[in-house]
């Protein structure tokens, strides 16, 4: 299919006209780009058309009328990034990361620095505590290179403790490595890690979604958290005190069904407080070795036989089963209740069938008294 690269770049000038207008989120931009088609075609409907628009109040309709300065906007963007090499990706594009156009709250533009691939085979993301201790700096370190045989891409946030632990690591063994920033690309933040955003530069990534030159706002780490989860396949906190960063990044990633995992630590230590909190609470796995990750995704390591994902096989199930895995499959996950109410099997003994499915690994209990189907 031949590219037409006059049409490519009119359609940028749009996309980042209108995901950089104020009061332009995620939700509203795909709500904006449902309805009409494409950001272009939004600058060209009717008032009465654009007003049916979900989501879209009067204010926001006030920006068709500055789609002159919108675009001189995009422009300046545009140029900005050519003279500093950054990529500009929009979530139309096929080089968008495959990752987040699977989430719903998934960045709608993302600007990127070096020369990795975006859409990896395998990757993990290593978050926790800013003020790492000695222990889960070396245990950060220990994961990674325990890792290195499954080559997956490491990714982390760039911010001090274990994130800058988990990048130094990867680059250390040969892996690379993915900083999502809450700053633009022009603004490295903490300053201090500098040399190490440009040296994971040459297989890795730096990505925002923050246009360069815009400030940096407090509210942009807790936001980018959703990219590290969303980019994930799996994520491990290595240390988190009661509340953090880390621990709303786990949430996210455990909302979005990723394999979450967690090092579990002394119960006297504040930073081992969030990781025991979310084994507890059964919102992530205990971390025991590279082998939890290989399980839990099923990967192989180079010259062993391709693992593959087991099939779900009715037959040999008596009735009962053959109902929860049904409703589960069609599910995905199910409150204890609601499969009762579907199958139609007591509680007392819809319970016992459950936990000796969970012993085989059919299906995996989460909070809230849900449970999930695992093949």
């Amino acid at each position: 299919m031949n590219s037409n690269p006059e049409k490519e770049h009119e359609n940028l000038r749009y996309h980042l006209a209108l995901a950089l207008a104020p009061k332009i989120g995620p939700s509203v931009f795909k709500a904006i780009l449902a309805y009409s088609g494409s950001p272009k075609d939004f600058f060209q409907l009717t008032k009465g058309k654009a007003s049916k628009i979900p989501r879209v109040g009067q204010k926001l309709l006030e920006l068709q009328r500055q789609a002159e300065s919108l675009l001189r906007n995009a422009d300046e963007v545009i140029s900005q990034c050519l003279k500093k090499n950054y990529q500009i990706l929009v979530s139309t594009s096929e080089s968008f990361p495959k990752r987040l156009k699977a989430i719903e709250d998934g960045p709608i533009i993302l600007f990127s620095q070096g020369k990795g691939d975006l859409n990896f085979e395998r990757s993990v993301g290593i978050v926790g505590t800013r003020s790492a201790t000695n222990y889960g700096k070396s245990i950060t370190r220990k994961i990674v290179e325990d890792l290195a045989i499954f080559q997956p891409v490491i990714i982390s946030g760039l911010a001090y403790g274990i994130d800058i632990e988990a990048h130094r690591a990867a680059l250390q063994v040969g892996l690379p490595t993915l900083a999502i920033m809450g700053s633009p690309l022009n603004q490295i933040y903490p300053a201090a890690h500098k040399n190490t955003a440009i040296q994971l530069q040459d297989t890795g990534n730096l990505l925002s979604e923050y246009a360069p030159g815009s400030k940096m706002m407090p509210g942009n780490f807790p936001a980018r958290n959703r990219i590290i989860a969303g980019l994930s396949d799996a994520l491990i906190v290595v240390e988190a005190a009661e509340k953090g960063g880390a621990l709303i990044t786990a949430e996210i990633a455990f909302s979005y069904d990723k394999e979450v995992f967690a090092v579990p630590g002394n119960l006297q230590s504040t930073f081992s407080e969030g990781c025991n909190h979310l084994i507890k609470k059964m919102k992530a796995s205990i971390y025991t070795g590279p082998g939890d990750i290989a399980d839990a995704l099923f990967w192989s390591k180079p010259g062993e036989e391709k693992i593959k994902k087991p099939i779900l096989d009715l037959s040999g199930r008596n009735e009962e089963e053959k109902a929860i895995l049904s409703h589960l499959q069609t599910k995905g996950e199910s409150e204890i209740d609601l499969i009762s109410y579907a199958t139609e099997i007591p509680l007392g003994i819809l319970s016992s069938k459950l936990l000796s499915l969970e012993f085989e690994g059919v299906v995996k209990s989460l909070p809230g008294k849900k449970f999930k189907l695992l093949v």
